[in-house]
């Protein structure tokens, strides 16, 4: 044991807890360097999957690399790729708002408006195109409205002469069935914005922002204000102000399916504001009182009210989601867009799929993922479900990129479903595939890059990780993963994959000892 520890100390990389051994000759090979990276107490008793390729797939190392690992978001991997693959980069998302009925005349609608979703992840105040940080203009410019869209469709029923609705507002997500919660989101990943729930009408994605800010004087109540500032929670406010410099402890409760907000704490009377995103419950319902809202401060009288139109599911029930979702299916050509039903008065056309993919990769963006996810079931499945587009994920990835079916199972888009199991084995096949593609250089650019942006701003600083690393990151609970591309010492590019489930809770020692390892593959020749 001292004789391999005394070679291993010449490694490239910095190995905690050896001395340099000078009479040593031979550089230590990868598998060694990963075995004392594992050896550290801190976690030596997770469960690692390690698999490194050169890019034309040609094995290099691998650890426990065809066993499961929880991919968390890493599961973004196989949904944007085959979106991108499939859709292709400029596919873009109509939203329409119609007019169903009958015009009494020609200011007077006899009958609803509605709000046709089309499953645009982008309904929102971001701006495109992705800026890296170093690109982002400083100071930062003013938020945009997370309405403005919406606000612009509203504009153009106002220009088409309608005075009057003599119906109610209608929020129309039917292009997906109504399956908001894929199979083992957590509870409170669904109060929050991380699992906001999925909706072909999503705006603002799917998030509430409350806004507290605190008083003036310590011991008075602190205020809040909701963005946007529509009027679709109750808010229950127990938030006291503390003494300048204390510390700032806020918790928010919403019983699944509430209405209700209940928050309580403390804030600093000199802290900044604080802000709690939640998930909205109904995104239809929510948009179409957002846009009843607009409509009304236009001079458009609506008599009605702002209701949501679901369509349920005629996939599988959700027992049956493994034999659904592993049914083979021939991948021919997309469907086309259907068309929308009544008089179209309004029309927002969503940026093209390469810059949404752009956001969905670079921080991670869960929702954004499942869409793309249910925009596949429409245009090549039976519907827009959960399941068939976990169908058609599946029946490219093993049909086109040659992954091993036995290798993963999907149960959502995003990877938060603790169901999804994933081998390393079967990212780096996948990485491998898209490396042949017409469109790997659109897609490679979606990944955060190493010390740059995105998820791994913060992550490898420094040369020469530092720009020539493209991965895509995943967290859930006590699993981890990253896999994607690195440069190497010797002028190559390689392909790698490392996962890590059980873990010791809330800790980082797992994110360290994997970066340790990328640059350890890095360091190959």
């Amino acid at each position: 044991m001292r004789q391999l520890c005394a070679v291993v100390t010449l490694a490239a990389i910095s190995l905690p807890g050896f001395a340099a051994d000078k009479k040593a000759s031979r550089k230590p090979t990868l598998a060694q360097q990963v075995t004392v990276i594992l050896a550290d107490p801190a976690v030596s008793r997770a469960h690692w999957g390690v698999y490194v390729s050169t890019l034309d797939g040609k094995p290099v190392y691998g650890l426990n690399d065809g066993q499961y690992f929880v991919p968390a978001s890493n599961n973004k991997v196989f949904t944007t790729a085959t979106a991108l693959a499939l859709l292709g980069p400029q596919k873009t998302f109509t939203t329409c708002i119609t007019a169903e009925g009958i015009y009494a005349t020609p200011a007077a609608l006899a009958g609803n408006l509605v709000l046709v979703g089309g499953g645009d992840p982008n309904l929102s105040g971001r701006s495109f195109p992705y800026l890296s940080p170093s690109q982002r203009p400083k100071p930062a410019p003013p938020a945009a409205d997370p309405l403005q869209y919406l606000a612009q469709m509203a504009d153009q029923v106002a220009a088409s002469g309608l005075k009057v609705i003599n119906g109610d507002i209608v929020g129309d997500d039917t292009l997906f069935p109504w399956d908001p919660y894929p199979e083992d989101w957590a509870i409170d990943d669904t109060v929050g914005d991380d699992g906001s729930p999925v909706s072909a009408l999503t705006i603002n994605d799917n998030r509430i922002d409350v806004t507290i800010t605190p008083a003036t004087d310590p011991g008075k109540p602190a205020t809040a204000s909701f963005l946007p500032a529509v009027p679709y929670y109750s808010l229950e406010l127990h938030i006291i102000t503390g003494a300048p410099g204390s510390a700032t402890r806020i918790s928010s409760e919403r019983d699944l399916g509430s209405r209700t907000v209940r928050l309580s704490g403390t804030i600093a009377s000199d802290a900044k504001p604080y802000i709690e995103s939640l998930a909205i419950h109904d995104p239809a319902e929510f948009a179409a009182l957002a846009l009843k809202q607009l409509l009304e401060a236009r001079g458009i009288e609506v008599t009605g009210k702002a209701v949501a139109r679901h369509r349920l599911p005629v996939s599988p029930a959700p027992k049956n989601f493994l034999a659904a979702s592993h049914e083979p299916l021939a991948l021919g050509a997309a469907k086309p867009d259907a068309e929308p039903a009544g008089k179209v008065l309004a029309i927002h056309a969503s940026v093209p799929l390469i810059d949404a993919l752009l956001w969905t990769n670079k921080i991670s963006q869960n929702l954004h993922a499942e869409l793309f996810l249910h925009h596949l079931g429409v245009a090549y499945g039976n519907e827009g479900s959960t399941v068939e587009g976990a169908r058609v994920i599946r029946s490219f990835v093993t049909t086109r990129a040659g992954v091993d079916p036995d290798d993963f199972v999907l149960f959502d888009g995003s990877g938060l479903s603790g169901h999804d199991l994933i081998t390393p084995r079967a990212l780096g096949k996948l990485l491998s595939y898209a490396a042949t593609q017409s469109w790997f250089a659109d897609w490679k650019r979606t990944l955060p890059i190493g010390g740059e942006d995105g998820t791994l701003a913060a992550r490898f600083p420094n040369a020469p990780m530092k720009d020539h690393l493209y991965a895509k990151t995943g967290t859930l609970s006590e699993a981890r993963a990253l896999s994607g591309y690195v440069d190497t010492a010797g002028g190559k590019t390689l392909i790698f994959s490392v996962m890590v489930s059980t873990h010791y809770p809330r800790t980082n020692a797992d994110r360290d000892a994997m970066d340790k390892i990328v640059t350890a593959i890095a360091a190959a020749n």
